[in-house]
């Protein structure tokens, strides 16, 4: 272990064992945190100053971890009123909030499930919410609602809408590989391949290709999902990885058991069922989900399939801990329709199969709470059916690791946010290559990612409402085999209650080559052992932004931000690279904005537009759009519910960024526009618990495509019926 890597985890281990009654000295800070009965942290929840009459002016929003803080002025005899759809609201006075953590400083609030649902409920379309956390990073929350309306199977399905994401795909449902045939890229990050600078996850659980180094979106179901968080740009928290998608599961969050089904049918022979439930009892829950899709596809060859049950379990143990077990089997088939008139374009099929285990550890004492996972899994990518003479290409990998994370509220407004993440990756390729090439296996050594990290935001009460929260971090890489790295950030935060927020930071993300490299080196002798001088990529990320709420029924976000690539890694050959060799080779920038307008015109009715703006240096990058805008309406009337969403975007260059020096993307799509519609009626007599809906895919014909030669299905419908039940 090196000296950087040991003085950064003493400095974490110090902190982290202050007992509370030195902490208990400082001044308590109005900051805390809004959790549900599991103690899982809420985002976007409302806090609000209640006065004496009883009207409530809204002061803070929680962020992506739950987080929230108060501005200046508040007394400590104050009355809190904490929101947020689907929970009953909460009210209670500030002194209550600060007892739930045995009277340290920090503030606790813990918010249940409305016991009665609406009829029909009404959610925000597209996305839920766009937070900034204290550090100035941005994410943005997609719930398990917005999955629904959109009627999305998949994960690229479900994020098509959300600002500064693109998608590829080329069949309704399946995934064929990890590039254009289904993958998700966020403001142009995440198209290389093999390897790629987007990372994927479930629960906080890194789940990928782990011998390719890319995501495999079958790996990644939707169906049981509580949240989609898209991380934008490199974020402390999240290692190894320019931008960042993780799937936060559905969990029990009330006394009781409750369930769900799903089930839809409708063009191209296409079916659809989703089966969840959730129970809770003391201080067990239980959550478990499955799901089922496949279709034949709007073309021949087209057709698809994917299946995935996942199982989580959990208890407390007592007041101050918590525990969890969970499981996932995923597996999916998709295959390659080939372009439109060319049959011999067709690739074959793509396998994908994945199992998942992880325990969790959570403990909560004072102004100290800190969470431990172990997790496990494996799985494959298999390629069936290539063209001679590459034949089947079976993948096969495995990853292991531990997460920590500790927050510690160390002095008045101060709080510490500290973690260590451990990640090892091995795997196996089996070429078995169309005689008389020959065939191969290569079996992979392992590989050992170790990174902590440290940050420190303190929060100022500025007076008139106003804060300020400055921050800065580091986290610190060392890899089994290529050097280390060092990853600061900065950010400054600005708040006017919940009316306003100003926000800048700078982070430099780092992305450490992976197996890839030690595969191709297997394939293409002449690059030797040179893959072993690598250096990670960095990505020096720089973004401001302002949100603004001039109602309570309105928010505005926007930002800009300039992404600098270098030291991307490639191999190449004479002249471009003598001799042939790995070597870090690219660089390129990104310039963008984003600009995102929420408005809930009543309680029936809410809109959303989202616009992102792109100019990359390098004009070949793929699945960057210069221009993307998204928009949603969601409404009711009686018993009648509709959902419409349009998505358009300009041309772009696609395919993957390949590894080879010198090589760029010429084959691009042209722009397009595509609108969907969920109407959807309420069985009378089932308070809101049975809806027949139908689902409308392309409703004005469009003709569009992710790829060329690979059009999109055309106006296409979908008909189904869910169900929900609550029990005592």
């Amino acid at each position: 272990m090196s000296a950087r890597t040991l003085l950064i985890l003493l400095t974490v281990i110090t902190l982290a064992s202050l007992p509370s009654s030195v902490l208990a000295q400082a001044e308590p800070a109005r900051s805390g945190v809004v959790v549900d009965a599991s103690g899982e942290p809420i985002a976007g929840a409302i806090v609000s100053t209640v006065a004496a009459g009883g009207v409530a002016t809204p002061v803070a929003r929680t962020t992506a971890d739950g987080r929230f803080a108060l501005p200046a002025g508040v007394p400590a005899g104050a009355r809190l009123r904490v929101e947020r759809a689907p929970f009953a609201t909460a009210d209670l006075a500030l002194a209550q909030a600060a007892g739930g953590t045995g009277g340290a400083g920090d503030l606790r609030i813990v918010l249940t499930l409305a016991t009665a649902p609406e009829a029909v409920t009404v959610h925000a379309p597209l996305v839920d919410a766009t937070t900034v956390d204290s550090f100035g990073n941005t994410t943005t929350v997609v719930t398990g609602a917005q999955v629904r309306d959109l009627h999305a199977l998949d994960l690229a399905s479900a994020l098509r809408r959300t600002p500064g994401v693109t998608i590829s795909r080329f069949t309704p449902v399946g995934v064929f590989g990890g590039g254009d045939g289904g993958a998700v890229f966020v403001r142009g990050a995440g198209a290389s391949r093999p390897g790629s600078e987007l990372a994927t996850s479930i629960d906080g659980v890194p789940f990928y290709m782990g011998i390719w180094n890319h995501p495999l979106l079958g790996l990644l179901p939707v169906s049981g999902v509580d949240q989609i968080v898209v991380h934008k740009g490199p974020q402390q928290a999240v290692p190894d990885a320019f931008a960042a998608v993780n799937i936060e599961t559905r969990r029990a969050r009330t006394e009781g058991i409750a369930a769900d089904a799903l089930f839809s049918g409708g063009a191209f022979s296409t079916v659809a069922e989703q089966v969840g439930l959730t129970a809770r009892h003391g201080r067990w829950d239980v959550a478990a989900a499955q799901g089922f899709a496949r279709s034949d596809g709007h073309r021949p060859d087209a057709d698809g399939r994917m299946f995935n049950a996942h199982v989580r379990a959990g208890a407390r143990l007592g007041s101050a801990w918590g525990a969890e077990l969970s499981a996932l089997h995923v597996d999916s088939v998709g295959t390659d329709p080939g372009e439109v008139g060319r049959p011999e374009t067709k690739t074959g099929r793509y396998e994908t199969d994945g199992t998942l285990l992880a325990g969790t550890v959570r403990h909560a004492a004072g102004r100290f709470t800190q969470t431990v996972r172990v997790y496990g899994n494996r799985g494959h990518g298999d390629w069936y059916d290539q063209p001679a003479p590459d034949g089947d290409t079976l993948a096969g990998f495995a990853l292991v690791g531990a997460r920590w994370r500790g927050h510690v509220g160390a002095w008045a407004g101060g709080r510490i946010t500290a973690g260590l993440d451990v990640d090892s990756t091995t795997g196996d390729v089996r070429f078995n290559r169309v005689a008389p090439d020959p065939q191969t296996t290569y079996e992979a050594g392992r590989l050992t990612l170790t990174s902590p990290f440290v940050a420190v935001d303190h929060g100022l009460a500025l007076g008139g409402q106003w804060s300020l929260t400055p921050s800065a971090g580091i986290r610190v890489y060392e890899h089994s085999v290529f050097d280390g790295a060092v990853a600061p950030s900065a950010g400054l935060v600005a708040r006017r209650g919940d009316a306003l927020r100003l926000h800048a930071t700078y982070t430099r993300g780092v992305n450490y080559p992976g197996q890839e490299v030690v595969v191709l080196s297997h394939l293409i002798p002449p690059l030797g052992e040179s893959w072993r001088s690598l250096e990670p990529e960095r990505m020096h990320h720089v973004e401001g932004g302002v949100s603004w709420a001039p109602t309570r029924a309105t928010t505005i976000d926007a930002s800009v931000f300039r992404d600098e690539v270098s030291e991307r890694y490639v191999f190449g050959f004479p002249p471009a690279v003598v001799p042939p060799a790995f070597t870090n080779l690219g660089s390129f920038e990104i310039t963008g904005a984003e600009l995102a307008i929420r408005h809930a015109a009543s309680d029936d009715w809410h809109v959303f537009g989202g616009l992102t703006l792109l100019d990359a240096s390098l004009e070949t990058l793929p699945y960057a759009p210069a221009r993307a805008f998204a928009a949603g309406v969601t409404g009711r009337h009686g018993p009648f519910r509709v959902t419409l969403d349009v998505q358009a975007q300009s041309g772009m260059y696609v395919l993957a960024a390949s590894r080879t020096a010198g090589a760029a993307n010429m084959q691009r799509v042209d722009g397009f526009t595509v609108v969907n519609a969920r109407p959807s009626w309420v069985v009378p007599g089932t308070d809101g618990r049975a809806e027949i809906f139908a689902a409308i895919e392309n409703l004005f014909d469009e003709s569009y495509a992710y790829r060329p030669g690979y059009p999109m299905p055309g106006a296409s419908a979908q008909v189904g019926v869910s169900v929900a039940w609550r029990g005592r």
